[in-house]
């Protein structure tokens, strides 16, 4: 079963000669195929929390584990972990706008070495699956808010990942690509059997998880 938990979680940080405690021995168990949301006001750690389950952020104190197995930011393995497992998908696209949707998307697998043209192969299926068969050869600067961030999407799953982790998915996209992302990440969550963390603001879509939390003053506390 490949599922992801985090157990007795804090991390504090040193503004100056202010101590801050952004997350308090927050404990969260997802398990595989599942979609969980976490909801909180801003600043109030969820990226943090998310950055610590992804293996890109170390807690203070805690443990994660993932498909069963302990693991840390700090092990060797965690780069292996996060491109071969870990799929990311942030607020803002991050896409390269030298190169089209398709070359964005295809560009993880070809940096992990696979060949060109099989890399755009399936950087073309995937994108289809996202419904942007007419977009392959569109630049980000020609593509709408919601198109971006389903390629940003699309690139994200290229790998396959067992467990993706999205960061305010659509939080700078109106309503309408909003709608579309968030039906987009549940059809792949229930066909692909792909499991998913997303940190949100927007409150009208996670009745779509199977879960959902919100993080308060560091505390971690599910949402009936």
């Amino acid at each position: 079963m490949y599922s992801i938990a985090g157990y007795k979680l804090s991390k504090s940080y040193h503004d100056g000669d202010q101590h801050i405690q952004v997350l308090r021995d927050c404990e969260i168990e997802v398990p595989e195929a599942q979609m969980l949301c976490i909801t909180g006001q801003s600043g109030c750690g969820k990226s943090t929390l998310l950055h610590i389950l992804g293996l890109l952020d170390t807690p203070d104190s805690g443990e994660i584990q993932i498909a069963g197995r302990l693991v840390s930011a700090k092990d060797s393995a965690a780069p292996v972990i996060r491109n071969r497992e870990l799929g990311f998908v942030f607020q803002f696209h991050y896409l390269v706008e030298d190169l089209n949707a398709r070359e964005n998307v295809a560009l993880p697998l070809i940096i992990a070495g696979q060949n060109s043209s099989s890399a755009m192969r399936k950087a073309v299926d995937l994108l289809c699956l996202l419904g942007l068969k007419d977009r392959l050869l569109r630049y980000p600067n020609q593509l709408s808010g919601g198109e971006q961030q389903r390629v940003a999407l699309a690139r994200a799953l290229i790998n396959e990942p067992k467990l993706v982790l999205a960061d305010e998915p659509t939080g700078n996209l109106d309503p309408g690509h909003s709608s579309e992302v968030w039906q987009m990440i549940k059809t792949l969550n229930q066909e692909r059997g792909q499991t998913f963390v997303i940190v949100t603001h927007d409150l009208q879509w996670t009745g779509l998880a199977h879960s959902t939390y919100q993080l308060h003053q560091g505390k971690l506390q599910p949402i009936s």
